[in-house]
């Protein structure tokens, strides 16, 4: 089942196009990856999907419904987004930012309920912050602050979860952490997850189709191998690269730069 798409988005900024021509879709149980070098739109198509940013040109559904035709909370339960990791505005316990993200399907003034707890406690145990859940935001290290973050946005159960960047500045061990906790979303709970990465191996090893995009094009959509070739890296990223399938799924180490792109 498709539960997201895009057809034919177009979004330009003045004389910059940012997305031309990008069709997407996202099926229930699948972890896409968007993947590209920096500046290629990979952000802004998420926003996009997210309905956050409104494209100049194309059509999007949610769960087979025209997203403009969506209200607002029916679109906040099915669709959790995850932005890159910023700056928390208020001093506030872990568990309060988590309970957050359970706003969606509480009335407004009632109290969380204990359905919302027994999903922020899910989601605090998946992303390991469970031990801290009474500590300040505002004290924690960058990775436990991401971590909290996607914690928030798990807490909401939606069926489709965007995340951008999730594993950038976690060390090795939370990376595979929460690499793990997406894939089972998908592959487990039948989640629509869309990762926007730049470790290559990752997105290789995790990702069950890749969309790569260059200049806010589609430059491959497919499986990691079919569109992690040598061909594909050197003209995108303008790297040569060691591929390795050790257990059938490609480990990418950049090796040099080519004379592709900058």
């Amino acid at each position: 089942m498709t539960v997201l798409s895009v057809h034919d988005c177009q979004l330009r900024f003045g004389n910059r196009t940012i997305l031309d021509q990008v069709d997407l879709h996202l099926h229930s149980g699948e972890v896409l990856g968007l993947i590209g070098p920096n500046g290629a739109g990979k952000s802004t198509l998420l926003r996009v999907l997210a309905g956050l940013q409104a494209p100049d040109r194309g059509t999007a559904q949610i769960l087979g419904e025209p997203a403009d035709q969506i209200p607002a909370d029916t679109r906040a339960r099915a669709l959790s987004y995850l932005p890159q990791s910023g700056p928390i505005a208020w001093s506030m316990s872990v568990e309060a930012l988590v309970m957050l993200g359970r706003l969606p399907h509480r009335a407004a003034f009632r109290a969380p309920g204990s359905d919302d707890q027994m999903a922020v406690e899910r989601a605090m145990t998946a992303c390991d912050v469970l031990s801290f859940r009474h500590r300040p935001v505002d004290q924690l290290s960058g990775g436990e602050r991401a971590r909290v973050l996607l914690a928030r946005a798990l807490a909401t159960e939606a069926e489709i979860l965007l995340a951008d960047e999730p594993i950038a500045g976690l060390d090795p061990q939370h990376q595979l952490a929460v690499m793990d906790t997406l894939q089972h979303l998908a592959h487990d709970r039948r989640n629509g997850v869309i990762i926007v990465l730049h470790d290559l191996t990752m997105a290789a090893r995790y990702c069950d189709r890749l969309l790569l995009l260059s200049d806010g094009q589609v430059i491959a959509d497919g499986s990691p191998t079919d569109v992690l070739t040598p061909q594909n890296l050197e003209q995108v990223y303008g790297i040569r690269a060691h591929h390795d399938l050790p257990d059938g799924r490609p480990i990418i180490v950049p090796l040099s730069r080519t004379g592709g792109q900058p």
